[in-house]
């Protein structure tokens, strides 16, 4: 049986998702409560890996037990995994589906969203959920971020939102939207795509800041994605205000 299950977890805790022997990962602690759950060792794959710091919203991953053991109920797996697990990790849903389903390769979008604390004073309960700006954005910078996100949207080669030494050659990805709002001090930045660069949200996030104030126009995002070069887009922004919202399968 091979078991779809979506979660949710506050990635400060976490050093990202991908298991790692020495420190503590979502992968190991998803993999440590499904052996108690299936009273056998399970193999746990994720759609995609998480950095350090890095929440999620509705992240997916698989889990198979190698033995032949009797199937759970899905409606009933939450509820097992509640009681086996922190209280930074949770299990929304779940659902069978093929062996030879795979969480990361049957991807058709993933949709990412990233938070920025639009305020002077800091908030003790967005610490690490969100990245502070304290530089004031006016409507006309938040309309102008929304422009400049616009030309993000299509197949491009987005080299310009790659993290510098990363040794992926091909950087052609499809943007189907990237949309910015404001609801009170907080600015969200949701991007879709059908697969993404490493470090390419948070570079695109610290570029439409420099937008928002002034030190780059809107219409040179264009020119930015054009270059293919890191050293013209903006800064990286923290991992603390990026979440991995939804995955899309066919």
């Amino acid at each position: 049986m091979n078991y779809l299950l979506t979660l949710s977890f506050d990635g400060k805790g976490f050093c990202g998702w991908q298991y790692q022997p020495n420190a503590r990962t979502v992968q190991g602690v998803i993999s440590d409560a499904s052996n108690k759950i299936f009273k056998c060792p399970c193999l746990v794959t994720g759609c995609s890996r998480t950095d350090s710091g890095v929440h999620a919203l509705g992240f997916v991953c698989t889990v198979k037990p190698t033995e032949d053991v009797p199937a759970i109920d899905c409606e009933k797996i939450p509820l097992a995994y509640s009681a086996a697990l922190p209280e930074d990790v949770s299990v929304l849903s779940a659902n069978v589906v093929d062996d030879d389903f795979h969480p990361r390769y049957r991807t058709l979008t993933k949709e990412y969203e990233y938070r920025i604390f639009n305020s002077k004073i800091g908030d003790p309960f967005l610490v690490d959920r969100a990245y502070r700006f304290p530089h004031k954005i006016s409507e006309q910078g938040i309309e102008d971020m929304q422009m400049a996100a616009e030309h993000i949207v299509g197949t491009h080669d987005f080299a310009s939102f790659m993290a510098s030494g990363s040794k992926i050659t091909d950087c052609v990805r499809t943007v189907k939207f990237c949309r910015v709002r404001k609801e009170g001090d907080m600015i969200y930045i949701n991007i879709a795509a059908d697969g993404f660069l490493y470090n390419m949200v948070r570079i695109i996030a610290g570029t439409l800041l420099d937008v928002a104030v002034g030190k780059t126009s809107p219409d040179e995002m264009k020119n930015i994605i054009e270059a293919r070069d890191r050293t013209r887009a903006g800064g990286t922004a923290t991992p603390a205000g990026l979440y991995l919202k939804e995955v899309v399968y066919e």
